[in-house]
């Protein structure tokens, strides 16, 4: 496949722009000294490239897309329409408060109906990811105890199986980590927690379905361990999609949520955004909020108030606003029994596939799993010299998408599966026939599984060569002096 550079041919063009219709003013001394690499081609050109380059990527609307930890389902188009209505494109965030009513309530109630469900009070929509979320709530926790005088809290604890981004997220906003290694049965232990919390004990990040797909059984017991000790804890809500509807979050003793609106509530994931990480908290902490909240006043009109002890400004304005309108409209579709509905069947379909490949992949956790489980290869590995990587690969050849690759840590050779509430059984038995086909061939013939891909458009890559030697721009005859 060409480059849209290769495809370049000097002196050929596509207008698409009016002719120029104000005053030219150029900057003497400041132009540049050469003419910028752009490509020269046609629309036609434009068009086949990228239609060309949509053929090659594979999404959701292509095939199944199990990645473990991600959620990467199928977004209901109705949430687009819903984004495009123009009174919700064509505003700017600093129009009056009176002229943009409309876009007040949808925030309002996006955050009235995410608190109802993760059991939190108030909510802000300045973030705009996961990660970016789990510092917001961090800086709520910081703020938190040195609003008390406490600033001798420096320490977050953080389980080895929580997401990855944790352990960032605390060091970014100013804390020393603490990891807490799990039990065999993949839960928190509970001694090591114990030994491990104190008077610097700032609070605890707990991602809740953990990286292993489990509900951790004593939860109420680590929340109040965490509160005994003058610390706070922090929910990290990525795989809320396991729990949504059936239990809440600040039920269970959480004091600070992030969610991934852009995972959990069915707004478009991937290729760079936009997303949305809004963080919800218990009355004590919504003093410490970022930027503006909207508060509903008096008359029944709406507009935007900014907390006397809010940590500021975490994005400009009030967060990647059509992503909230995406994730009213999955709400409010679903409704009150859609909800838990969701998370049911994500459950259902995790467990489904899990215990079909139990006979043939070996499963470190053999307890019921949440939306999400994770095989080990590693006696494939060391029997047969077949890896992780191998049968991932493989599955490329079945128009699937490969699982999370080598994490948790905590599981050697892993796999990690989610195939969302959104696939049908006949996806799932796919997806378990591909998986068992290539657990026979690997037995059989193990070169052809550790040669995968034979029947895609490219094949196995020296992977080695490309982190060691990367190519990251296009090389060209001449360099740019601009």
């Amino acid at each position: 496949m060409k480059l849209i550079f290769e495809r370049s041919v000097p002196g050929r063009r596509c207008d698409i722009l009016p002719q120029c219709d104000v005053p030219v003013v150029t900057l003497d001394g400041h132009e540049r000294q050469g003419a910028l690499h752009l490509p020269e081609v046609s629309e036609q050109d434009i068009s086949r490239h990228y239609t060309e380059l949509a053929k090659a990527t594979h999404g959701v609307n292509d095939g199944f897309y199990p990645l473990g930890s991600c959620t990467m389902k199928y977004n209901p188009k109705i949430n687009e329409e819903m984004a495009s209505l123009p009174k919700f494109t064509r505003i700017h965030p600093l129009q009056p408060e009176s002229s943009v009513q409309g876009c007040l309530e949808v925030l309002k109630t996006a955050e009235t109906l995410l608190c109802e469900i993760t059991g939190m009070d108030e909510m802000s929509f300045q973030p705009a990811a996961g990660a970016h979320g789990e510092f917001t709530g961090l800086l709520l926790i910081k703020a938190y105890h040195e609003s008390r005088g406490d600033k001798g809290r420096k320490k977050i604890i953080v389980p080895d199986s929580a997401h990855g981004t944790n352990p960032a997220s605390a060091v970014m906003a100013g804390f020393e980590v603490v990891n807490i290694p799990s039990q065999e049965d993949g839960c928190v232990d509970l001694e090591k927690l114990r030994a491990a919390v104190g008077e610097d004990t700032a609070g605890l990040m707990l991602t809740n379905p953990n990286t292993v797909g489990l509900f951790d059984k004593n939860i109420l017991d680590i929340t109040r361990i965490i509160h005994e000790a003058g610390g706070l804890n922090y929910y990290d809500g990525a795989n809320l999609n396991a729990v949504m509807g059936i239990v809440r979050p600040g039920d269970m003793g959480f004091d600070v949520i992030h969610l991934n609106l852009h995972k959990t509530f069915s707004t478009p994931h991937g290729g760079g955004g936009p997303g949305s990480g809004p963080v919800g908290c218990k009355e004590f902490l919504a003093e410490f909020l970022p930027g503006k909240q909207v508060v509903k006043a008096e008359d029944g009109g709406y507009h935007l108030e900014q907390k006397a002890s809010s940590v500021g400004m975490v994005k400009s304005f009030y967060g990647n606003f059509l992503v909230v309108v995406k994730a009213l409209t999955y709400i409010t579709m679903l409704g009150k029994q859609g909800i838990p509905e969701a998370s049911r069947n994500a459950v259902l379909n995790a467990n489904y596939i899990r215990v079909k490949l139990s006979p043939y992949y070996h499963m470190p956790y053999q307890e019921t799993c949440m939306h999400e489980f994770v095989m080990s290869l590693e006696q494939e590995k060391h029997e047969i010299d077949v890896s992780a990587m191998d049968i991932a690969k493989a599955l490329l050849d079945y128009g699937i998408h490969p699982p999370t690759m080598y994490f948790p840590l905590i599981v050697h050779e892993a796999l990690m599966v989610e195939p969302t509430e959104t696939e049908s059984r006949e996806n799932l038995d796919e997806l378990i026939h591909a998986f068992v086909e290539i657990y026979e061939t690997a037995k059989k013939d193990p070169e052809k599984v550790r040669t995968a891909p034979h029947f895609t458009m490219v094949g196995r890559l020296d992977e080695v060569a490309a982190a060691r030697n990367p190519r990251l721009r296009y090389e060209f005859e001449t360099e740019c002096d601009c």
